[in-house]
């Protein structure tokens, strides 16, 4: 995952760990929403873990990229790429025509 995640990282914050969207919303180097955030709980709540991510984990690199592979590991079983990008910038219920522009952004910035 770390190209695909790479090339992310270069599209919603340049790699800025501290980056916050105009709205106040997305934040971290993975721009990530307190909905994801929660979304993240309710997977390992899921899987019987115990680990929990609080709102300010979106401004650790780390744990940024481990929520976007919880993420990918729960929604994107079959870890298409095209999906990972996709479903990061409109969602799991994304449209190819919705998510045009932000695919091809990130897929230029792969290595």
């Amino acid at each position: 995952w770390n190209p695909v995640i790479d090339a992310i990282i270069e599209v919603e914050s340049e790699g800025k760990a501290d980056a916050v969207d105009k709205g106040g919303k997305s934040c971290g180097i993975l721009q990530i929403t307190p909905v994801l955030v929660k979304d993240c709980n309710r997977i390992l709540e899921l899987r019987k873990s115990s680990k929990r991510y609080a709102m300010n984990d979106r401004f650790s690199v780390s744990k940024s990229k481990e929520m976007f592979l919880l993420y990918q590991s729960f929604y994107n079983p079959k870890n298409s790429v095209e999906v990972a990008i996709r479903s990061w910038n409109g969602g799991m219920n994304y449209t190819k025509g919705g998510t045009q522009k932000y695919y091809e952004k990130v897929m230029s910035k792969m290595k």
